[in-house]
């Protein structure tokens, strides 16, 4: 089982028709963000799906954002109960 859950609304291809895709996704364990260039290494995007992309961060680092300050109030829980 992966740790990283995937943007599952972006949906974008390299612009001159190559099968290159671009993938976001968030680490579920430690709120790290992932941009991955999928099946080359390099996308041209046209302006709408650059701005595709940029949306997908940004949701991308919310949900990081949340696991973190989860896990932060986690560790300050333990951290009250144990003294």
């Amino acid at each position: 089982m992966s740790a990283y859950s995937s943007d599952q609304d972006l949906n974008v291809t390299d612009a001159t028709g190559k099968d290159a895709e671009v993938d976001v996704a968030t680490n579920l364990l430690n709120g790290t963000v992932r941009l991955s260039v999928l099946w080359t290494d390099e996308i041209c995007l046209g302006p709408d799906d650059a701005e595709r992309v940029a949306h997908a961060l940004l949701r991308a680092a919310e949900h990081g954002r949340r696991i973190t300050e989860a896990q932060s109030a986690g560790a300050d829980t333990d951290t009250a109960a144990s003294q």
